[in-house]
């Protein structure tokens, strides 16, 4: 895919969210020094915060692309939520199911069949870092169009092999960008970022790209544990 030249203006999302005094995403980017604000902002705001961010959303527009010189192969710190599971790609299957028609079990040879779809993209931390990373793999969309959702499907959920959990609007997961990466920088996955399979996208926050990804559940409503940052208190759409 060729570098895109579509550039966000810097006010439409987060600086916007930021003057117009709805998003406190500041706090969570100030290092977390009030975790009882943080808490009580979030719950107070994040209603609004996702109507306003959904509005502003538009899941066909491209975010930027860099060419290959681009890349900082260094860049990209690696977090982990629990451990770094031991997972053997021969005998790994991603599971879609829930509100689908046809649930699923796939391989990593059937997914590494399906077309490879490679980008070079900034990936941004909540922490304050970011890193121009290339990511390969299937796109998402892809994955969901096989799966057929059901009409009434609206949000889905992301389950690791460490125990971590994340859910995305449907909007967000079906952008073109959004894929189930087993490439980094042209190379396999590594372990320790997420291999076999992994979430990687330009229009979420860093913590929404579970690694480890097991299974892909679609639902029609919000469960009371919505991720695993987002329950400490994180934002839960954290798109950019």
């Amino acid at each position: 895919m060729r570098p895109n030249q579509v550039f966000r203006h810097p006010l439409r999302r987060r600086h916007f969210l930021q003057l117009s005094g709805l998003s406190s995403m500041s706090l969570l980017l100030g290092g977390c020094s009030l975790p009882l604000l943080d808490t009580i902002v979030n719950k107070a705001s994040e209603p609004l915060n996702q109507k306003v961010e959904t509005l502003l959303f538009n899941p066909q527009k491209l975010a930027p692309e860099f060419p290959i010189s681009a890349i900082e192969p260094n860049a990209l710190l690696v977090n982990t939520y629990n451990f770094t599971p031991d997972i053997n790609p021969a005998t790994f299957h991603l599971k879609i199911d829930g509100e689908v028609h046809n649930p699923l079990s796939l391989s990593m040879a059937e997914l590494q069949k399906m077309p490879l779809t490679s980008m070079v993209i900034r990936h941004v931390c909540v922490e304050g870092w970011a890193a121009i990373v290339q990511w390969g793999g299937v796109r998402l969309r892809d994955l969901l169009h096989l799966a057929q959702p059901k009409t009434n499907a609206r949000y889905v959920y992301f389950e690791s092999a460490d125990g971590y959990y994340e859910s995305w609007d449907l909007a967000s997961a079906v952008h073109p960008q959004t894929l189930m990466a087993y490439q980094k920088n042209g190379q396999p996955l590594s372990v320790d970022n997420g291999a076999p399979l992994r979430l990687a996208s330009p229009v979420k926050l860093g913590y929404k790209q579970s690694k480890w990804v097991t299974r892909i559940t679609l639902v029609n409503h919000l469960l009371a544990s919505k991720g695993y940052w987002e329950d400490q208190g994180y934002e839960w759409y954290a798109g950019l």
